[in-house]
């Protein structure tokens, strides 16, 4: 693999124990926050399916009953 001989770029020492805890909480935060979201998202998608079903067997049974009634010829 290519190998860099130039001059050094790094401006500063590897990162402290202290900066590293404070990256990793963020980063947990972070995933935190997406599985949440996607959490969320699926139950919305649950309910808004199971609402839709509902609606289609009512208005199938409205019909039913308004053609079974004279209501509907």
């Amino acid at each position: 693999m290519y190998e860099y001989k130039g001059e050094e770029r790094r401006t500063r020492e590897a990162l402290s124990e202290e900066e590293i805890e404070i990256i990793a909480e963020r980063a947990a935060e972070k995933a935190m926050l997406k599985l949440t979201n996607q959490l969320y998202q699926e139950v919305g998608k649950g309910v808004i399916s199971k609402l839709l079903y509902l609606a289609g067997i009512v208005t199938i049974a409205a019909w039913a009953w308004m053609h079974n009634n004279g209501w509907l010829k």
